[in-house]
C-alpha cells in the first residue's frame, strides 16, 4: 500500500497540451489518486481566471496559481504572495515604456495592457481553426475574451506578470532592467520563446509555495510529487520529494527532475501515477 502522497501538477504542457487539449488519461489519473486517498493540487504559473474550465472540472483538492503567487485549500483562500504596490507600479511602467504588452495576475481576475488582445488574437484564431475539440475552442475563446483591457482596481493585490514582447530580445531587457529585487524567467510561452515570460519577486516560485503549504495537510516534502514541463517548474521539481519532467519538457528541466515520463500526448500524468502506485494500472 502506497502511503499518502501530495502531487503537485503544472497545467499548460502536463494536463493539457499546448493547444489546450486535456487527456482523457489525466483526468482519470487525478480523479482515481484522489479516490484512493491522495491529494491533488493544480500547480500553475496562470491566474485561478485563466485555469481552462475543462482543468477546473476534474476536481483539485486545492491550487498554486501564479507561479506560487496563491494558495488555495479546497476553495479556501490559505496565502498570498503579492507584490508590494511600488514594485506592481515600477513593474508597469517598465513594460509600458519598453513597449512590452502584458498581463498582472490576481487572485480571481486579471488585467491586461491594452494592445495584448490584439497581439496575440492571432494565434488563438489560428489554433481555434485547427479544429480543436469543443471544450479546447471553448476554453481558448474565454482566454481570449479575458484578456481585453480592464483597469485594474486601485490595489488589488498583484502576485506576478506575464509579458509579451514582439522580438528575442524582450526577455532580456526585462530581467536586466528590473534587476535582483525579481525573478524573472522565460520559455514559459512556448511560442514566444525569448519574446515572453514572467515576472515575480525574487523568492516567489511554485516550489517556495509548496514548501509553505505541505505541513497545513499534515504532511512533507517527503510525500510530495511535483509533475511539469517549464522553467516555471524548476523550483517544484527540486523542492518535491519526487520532481517527474514530462517527456516534452526542456533538458533544463529534465536535467533537474529525478525522473522523465512521457509527454502530455502520450500519458504522461497518468504513467507517473501508475508508477509510483498512485492509481491502478
Amino acid at each position: 500500500m502506497t502511503s499518502r502522497r501530495i502531487a503537485f501538477l503544472d497545467v499548460d504542457g502536463t494536463l493539457v497540451d499546448h493547444h489546450q487539449q486535456l487527456a482523457e488519461s489525466a483526468i482519470a489519473a487525478v480523479r482515481g489518486a484522489r479516490a484512493a486517498g491522495h491529494l491533488v493540487y493544480v500547480c500553475t504559473g496562470r491566474g485561478r481566471r485563466e485555469i481552462p474550465d475543462s482543468v477546473l472540472r476534474i476536481g483539485f483538492d486545492g491550487a498554486i496559481t501564479a507561479g506560487g503567487g496563491f494558495v488555495e485549500q479546497g476553495d479556501e483562500l490559505v496565502a498570498s504572495y503579492t507584490m508590494p504596490e511600488a514594485d506592481v507600479a515600477r513593474v508597469r511602467s517598465f513594460f509600458e515604456s519598453a513597449d512590452i504588452e502584458f498581463i498582472l495576475q490576481g487572485y480571481d481576475d486579471i488585467w491586461a495592457s491594452p494592445g495584448l488582445l490584439a497581439r496575440v488574437r492571432p494565434l488563438f484564431e489560428g489554433d481555434i481553426a485547427r479544429g480543436r475539440d469543443a471544450a479546447a475552442t471553448a476554453d481558448m475563446e474565454k482566454l481570449a475574451a479575458r484578456m481585453a483591457p480592464r483597469p485594474r482596481p486601485a490595489g488589488e493585490p498583484v502576485a506576478k506578470a506575464t509579458f509579451f514582447g514582439s522580438d528575442p530580445g524582450a526577455f532580456a531587457r526585462v530581467r536586466d532592467g528590473l534587476g535582483e529585487g525579481f525573478h524573472v524567467i522565460t520559455g514559459t510561452i512556448p511560442y514566444l520563446g525569448e519574446s515572453g515570460g514572467e515576472v515575480s519577486l525574487a523568492g516567489m516560485t511554485k516550489g517556495a509555495a509548496i514548501v509553505d503549504h505541505v505541513g497545513r495537510v499534515g504532511l512533507t516534502l517527503a510525500d510530495a510529487i511535483g509533475i511539469g514541463d517549464s522553467v516555471n517548474d524548476l523550483e517544484m521539481l527540486q523542492v518535491c520529494g519526487l520532481g517527474i519532467a514530462m517527456g516534452n519538457a526542456p533538458a533544463q528541466v529534465k536535467d533537474v527532475a529525478d525522473e522523465v515520463t512521457s509527454g502530455v500526448d502520450d500519458d504522461g500524468v497518468w504513467k507517473a501515477f501508475v508508477r509510483h502506485g498512485l492509481v491502478a494500472a
